[in-house]
């Protein structure tokens, strides 16, 4: 049993009565940093706060200003893959909220409250939304690339944990960042973790690049580098066509769907190429489980992570065991392009979501697929079977029935190469953001003791 035995005196105001606030691994790192050099994040800073209010769907558009959502800040890198943008006039009546490259932002609300983000330097300005929590750096107080490293760090991330209010849905308040204990290194150090993270900046954006060369030598190969759908406005379908697929609403029949299948030459089913597997398991409740879901693929770097699940917890839908390899396409919302190859680090008791179709396909064919699926050859036939519906999802057979183009073994080896060297590249981004973290733990750890 743990629990920690408190003193009236040490109560941190009338606020603060429940236990959780005073977990032991709380108090001593609350003891530690007393014990440093601190700022607290408000006087480090120009500004802490949330973003443009009430903004609607109908503001976005494909280019602008970066308008960053809680849907960005999965990645420590901030993911600008499924970035919306905002017209400079709605921009500049907001720009109290603009933020610059250095800057960082927070998931205020949502699942993964307390996340955050260095905004990178691929845009002159940004703003951001009000479930966001925007740092205006001040960046003659503090490296900017040090203090979001030491947030990441165990010294921050257990500050905001500890701090993050729980009420019905959970939340993050601007007063809980304001508050927040900095340890003030020296300028020396500052620097080295600096040096870390602009690395892994460089290597992300390489990791970007190799998988844009991949994509672009399997479309030029078939003349579609720059392929455009068509967008007719009135067509003609025959009753006998409507019977073979039983449906009759207009949008499956847009003729862009047949236009890009005769573009393809000569092609065969997803199925032809991989095998489908459904490796079903018994799940013992007192085991844990390295669980895979949807929301677990980075859409824009294709990364896989997880979450570690007791069996007694898993959901109902944890249906498919992996091993490490296996080619994954996400069934719910396909076009977004959830569609990931399994590390194959990911070989003991790892669990896949029922919602991925899960092929098992050796190299060089797998990462062929993953960039033909991600494409938008895949993209936009799996949008045909989505139309209608208000939730979009396929079927396995949907995802089986996909036309692949037929390329050549050589042609696959290197597209293959340059994804295998993407992957690599993601990694090492990783790795530097990993070691810079454990550098900063270090550093206040060895000056403790």
């Amino acid at each position: 049993m743990v629990f920690s035995i408190i003193q009236k005196s040490q109560l941190e105001g009338a606020n603060r009565l429940d236990a959780d606030y005073y977990q032991p691994e709380y108090l001593l790192i609350s003891e530690l940093l007393r014990r440093q050099k601190t700022q607290i994040l408000k006087n480090l800073s120009n500004f802490i706060k949330k973003g443009i209010f009430d903004l609607s769907p109908d503001n976005y558009r494909s280019s602008g200003i970066p308008f960053v959502r809680t849907t960005n800040i999965k990645d420590p890198l901030l993911d600008l893959e499924e970035i919306v943008f905002l017209e400079a006039d709605i921009h500049q009546k907001n720009h109290s909220t603009s933020l610059k490259s250095g800057d960082l932002v927070f998931t205020k609300i949502g699942a993964n409250i307390g996340d955050l983000s260095l905004v990178p330097s691929d845009f002159y300005e940004y703003n951001f939304s009000q479930n966001v929590a925007g740092v205006n750096v001040n960046k003659k107080a503090i490296n900017s690339h040090y203090l979001f490293t030491y947030l990441l760090s165990k010294y921050g991330r257990k500050q905001i944990e500890r701090r993050q209010m729980i009420s019905g849905q959970g939340k993050l308040e601007l007063e809980d960042l304001r508050n927040l204990q900095i340890v003030i290194p020296s300028l020396v150090f500052e620097r080295e973790i600096e040096s870390f993270i602009v690395e892994s900046q460089r290597t992300k954006h390489l990791n970007i690049e190799l998988y844009q060369d991949a994509e672009n030598l399997f479309l030029e190969g078939l003349g579609l580098k720059d392929f455009q759908t068509l967008q007719d406005l009135n067509y003609v379908v025959n009753y006998s066509d409507t019977e073979k697929v039983e449906r009759i609403d207009a949008d499956y029949f847009q003729p862009k769907y047949e236009f890009l299948i005769s573009k393809l030459g000569n092609k065969k089913k997803l199925s032809e190429f991989a095998e489908r597997i459904n490796t079903s398991f018994k799940i013992e409740p007192d085991k844990g489980y390295n669980y895979i879901e949807i929301s677990d693929v980075n859409v824009g770097t294709g990364e896989v992570v997880f979450n570690e699940v007791s069996g007694k917890e898993l959901p109902a839908n944890a249906k498919i065991m992996v091993s490490g390899g296996e080619l994954i396409v996400s069934k719910v919302r396909p076009t977004r392009g959830a569609i990931a190859i399994i590390p194959n680090e990911f070989n003991e008791d790892f669990v896949a979501s029922g919602a991925f179709s899960v092929f098992e396909v050796p190299s060089p064919t797998k990462e062929f697929l993953q960039v033909v699926l991600r494409s938008f050859i895949g993209k936009l036939q799996m949008e045909r079977p989505t139309t209608g519906t208000s939730y979009p999802t396929i079927t396995d057979q949907d995802v089986e029935n996909l036309l692949i183009p037929i390329v050549k073994i050589e042609t696959q080896q290197k597209i293959a190469d340059l994804v295998k060297k993407s992957h690599e590249a993601r990694k090492k981004s990783k790795e530097l953001l990993e070691e810079a973290k454990r550098k900063v733990e270090e550093m206040i750890e060895k000056s403790f003791k």
